[in-house]
């Protein structure tokens, strides 16, 4: 799985900016924050690398509404494509946690198509860990004087959690499940939210090219 995450973050850059920069002749920052949200985990990617770059407000506003929109697409869409092209539970879990942008519609569509694709789709968490290299990096490719690099410090939680789940819980399954269902009812009104703040304002803001950009690298990691 940490093989195959790794070449489908790197291949995703770089495509990401061949179709941003070269076949659209995007905005550079725009072009680059749409491939690392798309790359690695949608909103969290962004605001990580969005200092990094010094990319104004309105770029940071364009990316993240591209990848958002398709993000609320993919909760509803994929477990239909899946069920389509009988994909079994281990690789629609594998295909969700690479082409989905965002972690919690990762979680959503796995959740949607089964319990064993839920658990496949937690492979997911090895793309976000990419977050603080990728920062490094971008450091270093833009070489701006500023090196202030925004730590997401979800990835903590997440490490917390699972070093919870498997050395505490064990011995009291039960208190696991009950969290458990407390996060899927959680996951529910996160995924409400998502849907309600989608807008014609949002789509207006958005504009054909990025779109365009995050449709096409979106089809092709798909």
């Amino acid at each position: 799985g940490m093989i195959f995450t790794i070449i489908s973050v790197i291949g995703t850059m770089v495509i990401g900016m061949l179709i941003g920069r070269k076949v659209l002749k995007m905005n550079r920052d725009t072009a680059y924050l749409i491939s690392s949200g798309t790359a690695i985990c949608g909103g969290s990617a962004i605001a990580a690398v969005g200092p990094v770059i010094k990319a104004k407000e309105s770029d940071m506003s364009v990316a993240l509404a591209t990848i958002f929109i398709l993000n609320a697409i993919a909760l509803f869409i994929f477990p239909v494509l899946g069920e389509w092209m009988g994909l079994t539970q281990q690789q629609f879990g594998t295909w969700a946690a690479i082409a989905i942008h965002d972690t919690s519609s990762v979680v959503g569509a796995g959740a949607a198509y089964g319990e064993e694709a839920l658990q496949v789709a937690t492979i997911k968490l090895t793309r976000a860990l990419w977050i603080i290299p990728l920062a490094l990096i971008t450091s270093v490719i833009f070489k701006n004087e500023s090196k202030k690099i925004s730590i997401p410090w979800f990835i903590l939680w997440f490490v917390v959690a699972i070093l919870i789940n498997t050395y505490l819980l064990d011995s009291a399954p039960m208190v696991g499940k009950i969290i458990s269902g407390i996060a899927r009812k959680g996951l529910i009104i996160t995924m409400f939210f998502i849907g309600a703040s989608l807008s014609t304002d949002v789509l207006k803001a958005v504009g054909i090219k990025p779109l365009i950009q995050g449709v096409l690298l979106w089809i092709v990691i798909s």
